[in-house]
C-alpha cells in the first residue's frame, strides 16, 4: 500500500560512428553489445522460452501468422546478441539499437540509480567497441532522429491481475497525455520529419499515432496491450512506451513514483469506496492521440484539451485531479495524521507525493510566466527538464539574433544535450544545476551490484560466481549444467529456440531454478545458500529445496 512495487526500465540507445555519415547502425550495436561481455561470460544465452509477444492484455491473441516480424521478440537470435549485466540487468541488440534493461527493483528512486547506471555500463561499452573496431562509437540517450525515426524508452510496472485492465487504460490514458507537462526531456522539431520549425515538451509524442494496441514499433499506440508479465499469475506487467528518455533525475523518479501510486489506487479503489470509473469516465479525452500531440506542442501548459463528455480541461487540471483520487483513496485506506496527511508507509511514498505537489506549483508558475520570466526561472529548470533545455536553446537562439528553430546550430545542441559521453554532452555541464535523486557513488554501486531486495540479486551472483557453468537465463528463469557435464554437449543456441530437440546434450545434464516470483531470490534470502553451494548447480537444488 505504498509507491513500492516491482518496477524496471528499458532504455535503446541512437548508435552512431564518429566522422562519417556511412555506417551500419546494427553491426555498430553488436559491437557495443559485445563489448559489454566478459570473456567468461560470453557463452551464457538469453531463453526465451519464457516470452510471449503476441499476448494481449485484453484476453485475446495475436497469431504469430499475422505479427510483424519485429513484434516476435522471442524469435531465435543467431547471433551473441545479449549480455547479462554485472547488475543483474539485460544488454542486448533490440533491432538497430545497442538496449540496456535495467534489474527489477521496487523502489522508484533505486530504479532511477539502476537505469542512470545503464548509461554508464553503455558507455563504457561504446568505449571498448571503439578500441577493438578502431573507429568512435557514439551513444547518445534521445528518442528521435528529427528525420522520421523513433526508439524507446520504456516503463514497467508489476500490478494486480484483479484490476480489470480496461479501467487501467482509461486511467493511464489521462496520466501518460498529461504528464508531459512535468515529465518531458524537451525536443526540438516539431512532428515526425520535424516538418515544422519549433520547440516541444516531448521527444515521444508525435510518434504516437493509436489509443490502445499490441505493437511498440508502428502505430504506436498510449496504452500498450503487451501481456508478458514474467511474473506469477495474480500479476501482470504494465508495460508503458510512451515516456522520454529523461537525463534528469527528478522527472524520472516522479514519472515511476506517480504512475505506480495510480496503479495503487487502482488496486485499493474497491476498498476505498472511490468512485474509479467516474473518475476515469470524467478524463476521457474526446481525442486522445491528438491530445497527446497537442500537449506537447503547447508551451503555455494551457491549451483545452476536448473530453469525450463535454467541456475542456488541461493537462494540468487532469494532473491535478489524478493526484486528488490518490489522496482520496490513501485518506481511506490508510487513515491521516494529525496535519491531514494521508499515513504514508514510507519515505519513497511521502517523497513522491511531495514531488507530484511540487512539480504541479512548478508548472503552474511556468502556466503564469512570461517567456523572459521563463529564462529566469532557475529552481523550476532543476525540476522540469524541457524547461532547462528550452532555456538553454533559446538563450543560444537569441544570440544567433533570433534564429529560427529549425536552425541546423540548435538542433546539435539538442542532440549534444544526449550524448552519454561528457565530453560531447552539454547536459553534463549543466547537470550540477539540476535536482539529483542519487549520489554518484549510488551510481557507480548499481553498475556493479544488482539490487538486493528482488530476484535480479540472484541472477546477477550465480553469474559472477559460477559463469562457466551458467547456460541461459532470463527474467524468471536461470538454467545451468551440472559438474559432470561437458560444455561440448551444449548448444550454442539454447534457449532461442526448440533446442531440446535439435542439440546433443541429456536434459539429465541440466538444472532450472523457477524464479517467477520477483519479490523472492533475494540477498537475505539465498546468501548463505550460495556461500555453501561449490557450483551453481549445487546452489540450485538447495533454493528449490528451501523453497
Amino acid at each position: 500500500m505504498s509507491v513500492l512495487r516491482v518496477m524496471g526500465t528499458e532504455t535503446e540507445y541512437a548508435v552512431s560512428q564518429a566522422g562519417t555519415s556511412h555506417y551500419q547502425p546494427v553491426q555498430l550495436s553488436f559491437d557495443v553489445v559485445g563489448a559489454a561481455a566478459s570473456a567468461e561470460q560470453r557463452h551464457i544465452r538469453w531463453d526465451y522460452r519464457q516470452e510471449d509477444p503476441v499476448n494481449d492484455a485484453r484476453g485475446t491473441r495475436l497469431d504469430r501468422a499475422a505479427a510483424r516480424p519485429d513484434m516476435l521478440t522471442d524469435a531465435p537470435q543467431l547471433n551473441i546478441t545479449n549480455v547479462i549485466a554485472p547488475n543483474g540487468g539485460r544488454i542486448y541488440v533490440d533491432h538497430a539499437h545497442p538496449e540496456y534493461s535495467a534489474p527489477e527493483t521496487i523502489d522508484p528512486f533505486e530504479t532511477v540509480a539502476y537505469d542512470h547506471a545503464g548509461d554508464r555500463l553503455m558507455l563504457a561499452a561504446a568505449r571498448q567497441a571503439s578500441h577493438i573496431t578502431g573507429h568512435t562509437v557514439v551513444l547518445h540517450r534521445n528518442n528521435v532522429d528529427g528525420k522520421g525515426a523513433s526508439w524507446g524508452t520504456h516503463e514497467n510496472y508489476m500490478m494486480r491481475r484483479s484490476v480489470p485492465f480496461d479501467d487501467v487504460a482509461g486511467l493511464m490514458t489521462a496520466h501518460f497525455v498529461s504528464r508531459q507537462i512535468w515529465a518531458g526531456s524537451g525536443r526540438v522539431g516539431i512532428g515526425e520529419h520535424s516538418e515544422t520549425a519549433g520547440y516541444q515538451l516531448s521527444q515521444r509524442a508525435d510518434y504516437i499515432h493509436a489509443k490502445i494496441g499490441l505493437q511498440t514499433t508502428f502505430d504506436r499506440p498510449i496504452i500498450n496491450t503487451r501481456d508478458e508479465s514474467h511474473s506469477t499469475g495474480e500479476y501482470r506487467r504494465l508495460h508503458v512506451i510512451v515516456g522520454d528518455a529523461n537525463r534528469m533525475e527528478t522527472p524520472q523518479a516522479l514519472k515511476l513514483g506517480a504512475t505506480s501510486m495510480l496503479l495503487w489506487a487502482l488496486e485499493h479503489a474497491e476498498e476505498a469506496d472511490f468512485d474509479m470509473r467516474g473518475l476515469i469516465e470524467g478524463l476521457r479525452l474526446g481525442d486522445p492521440v491528438g491530445a497527446m500531440h497537442t500537449v506537447s506542442h503547447d508551451l503555455s501548459l494551457n491549451a483545452e484539451l476536448a473530453l469525450e463528455q463535454g467541456g475542456t480541461t488541461t493537462a494540468w487540471q487532469m494532473q491535478v485531479r489524478l493526484r486528488a483520487a490518490v489522496y482520496a483513496v490513501a485518506a481511506i485506506v490508510l487513515g491521516t495524521d494529525t496535519a491531514g496527511e494521508p499515513a504514508w508507509e514510507d519515505r519513497q511514498t511521502r517523497n513522491i507525493m511531495a514531488m507530484w505537489g511540487q512539480a504541479l506549483a512548478d508548472t503552474a508558475a511556468i502556466r503564469h510566466a512570461s517567456a523572459g520570466e521563463r529564462l529566469a526561472m532557475r529552481d523550476e529548470a532543476g525540476r522540469v527538464e524541457w524547461l532547462l533545455k528550452w532555456q538553454l536553446l533559446e538563450k543560444m537562439r537569441r544570440r544567433l539574433g533570433n534564429a529560427a528553430w529549425n536552425d541546423p546550430r540548435l538542433a546539435a545542441i539538442d542532440l549534444s544535450w544526449a550524448a552519454l559521453d561528457p565530453v560531447r554532452s552539454i547536459y553534463a555541464k549543466v547537470e550540477s544545476q539540476t535536482e539529483r535523486m542519487v549520489t554518484d557513488q549510488q551510481l557507480d554501486q548499481a553498475a556493479s551490484a544488482a539490487p538486493q531486495t528482488t530476484r535480479a540479486w540472484l541472477r546477477a551472483e550465480l553469474v559472477r560466481r559460477f559463469p562457466a557453468e551458467i547456460v541461459a537465463a532470463s527474467w524468471s528463469h536461470i538454467t545451468v549444467r551440472t559438474a559432470d557435464s561437458l560444455r561440448n554437449e551444449l548448444d550454442a543456441t539454447y534457449g532461442n529456440a526448440s533446442a531440446a530437440q535439435s542439440t546433443g546434450f541429456r536434459q539429465c545434464d541440466l538444472v532450472s531454478l523457477d524464479m517467477s516470483d520477483p519479490l523472492r531470490f533475494t540477498q537475505a534470502e539465498t546468501a548463505q545458500l550460495l556461500e555453501q553451494a561449490n557450483s551453481a548447480a549445487q546452489a540450485l537444488d538447495a533454493i528449490a529445496g528451501r523453497s
